[in-house]
């Protein structure tokens, strides 16, 4: 099953300006199998289970809270004037560094399993990948390329606003690492490639050439309640498919220029011409705000707490629709069985009216409320029920869904 969207492509200055266009069906890129019903994985605050879709953190030792930021290097010489790509050999220099992400996730009516791609960045194990790819995981798991297995990883910090997450595995060293370039001087007409682990079957690494479309793009990731807007995007026309987000962009020299996040194409075809990526610039500035323990209004460190519920933006035309008593705040259309919600009564077409005093007028207010919190902390959540009832209930946050 893959999760779509559609992306609104708003022309901002570019080198080339391409030509504009309708808006097109097209969709994030993780790939997705469900068991039963799949909850939304590309919004922040779309249909997932909020709070915040309970990113995976443990108590382990992590390269977190680092002094020395982690740095890009200036494109070669022979990338920016338009060498072409060496397939063979930019992929033996980028595939070392490039590794599968499977997560596994639970909903309010049932779980699966999600597939994406990450970037090395250092040689402990920390990994960059988009934060629609770990979001709502209830587990992450990640393959090294040249190692058998898998292993554990826990989520250090994510911005939800920019898709950006860094990631830790767990119990390895000596890793290969990524060289991520200076993503201002790319430009249209520049050569790339998007390697990824494309249909999330895992193994060799894909691998689609082609050039740099546009720069500074804005789209807007759409298809949940909430849309997402992501700002100075580069945008190529390499082939790129579910499962490839969360992996390189590089140029013709196997520097990493950006990060895979979405895709466009027609009638929501299996692989998409036309993709959009996260500059490299942009992705290392959340990283090292991450490893240097700098959360703000954007960047939440570590886990937070999570109340187990999923939820729509609620206004008129829903409740004449659905039938219930008018209002403005969080729908909830499902809840995880064994929750804080779940024991605090809320059930489906609840409406979350407020957090702790703080107004609920949104899914994505109600997100923004709930990354205030971590687990264990006691939250007082208000909401209506389907017939107008108010309801106020302190509850406990947990570390993830009960499974």
């Amino acid at each position: 099953m893959l999760e779509t969207h559609e992306l609104n492509v708003d022309q901002a200055a570019s080198a080339t300006p391409p030509e504009k266009r309708p808006p097109s069906l097209g969709w994030r890129i993780t790939a997705l199998s469900a068991a039963a019903a799949v909850i939304g994985m590309a919004g922040a605050y779309g249909l997932g289970v909020l709070g915040t879709s309970a990113y995976p953190v443990s108590a382990v030792t992590t390269s977190a809270n680092q002094t020395t930021p982690l740095v890009s290097q200036p494109q070669s010489d022979s990338a920016v004037s338009g060498g072409a790509i060496d397939a063979q050999g930019v992929a033996a220099k980028v595939d070392p560094a490039v590794v599968d992400i499977n997560t596994a996730f639970v909903s309010g009516n049932g779980s699966g399993q999600a597939a994406g791609t990450g970037i090395i960045l250092t040689s402990n194990g920390e990994v960059l990948t988009n934060n629609h790819v770990v979001e709502g995981a209830t587990s992450i798991s990640v393959h090294v390329q040249g190692r058998s297995g898998s292993y554990p990883a826990q989520v250090l910090g994510v911005d939800p606003t920019a898709d950006v997450a860094l990631i830790q595995i767990e119990g390895v060293s000596g890793l290969p690492t990524a060289t991520l370039a200076d993503s201002s001087t790319v430009s249209a007409g520049e050569a790339v490639a998007a390697i990824g682990n494309a249909g999330g079957v895992g193994g060799t690494p894909s691998f689609s050439s082609g050039t740099v479309v546009a720069v500074n793009q804005s789209i807007t990731a759409a298809g949940g309640s909430a849309p997402e807007h992501l700002t100075g995007m580069i945008e190529s026309n390499a082939t790129i498919a579910p499962g490839d987000s969360g992996g390189p962009l590089v140029n013709a020299s196997g520097q990493v220029i950006g990060m895979t996040t979405a895709g466009q194409a027609s009638y929501r075809s299996s692989a998409s011409a036309l993709g959009f990526a996260i500059p490299t610039n942009k992705a290392l500035a959340i990283v090292n705000q991450v490893r240097s323990g700098q959360a703000s209004s954007e960047v939440i460190l570590g886990q937070v707490g999570y109340l187990g519920v999923r939820v729509t933006d609620f206004s008129a035309a829903l409740a004449r629709q659905l039938g219930l008593a008018a209002s403005v705040g969080a729908l909830v259309t499902g809840v995880v069985n064994g929750s804080p919600a779940a024991a605090a009564g809320l059930g489906r077409y609840a409406v979350i009216t407020e957090i702790s005093g703080r107004t609920v007028s949104s899914a994505a207010t109600l997100g923004d409320a709930l990354h205030n919190y971590k687990p264990g902390d006691r939250v007082q959540v208000t909401w209506l029920d389907p017939s107008g009832a108010s309801h106020a209930t302190s509850v406990t946050l947990t570390a993830g869904p009960a499974i």
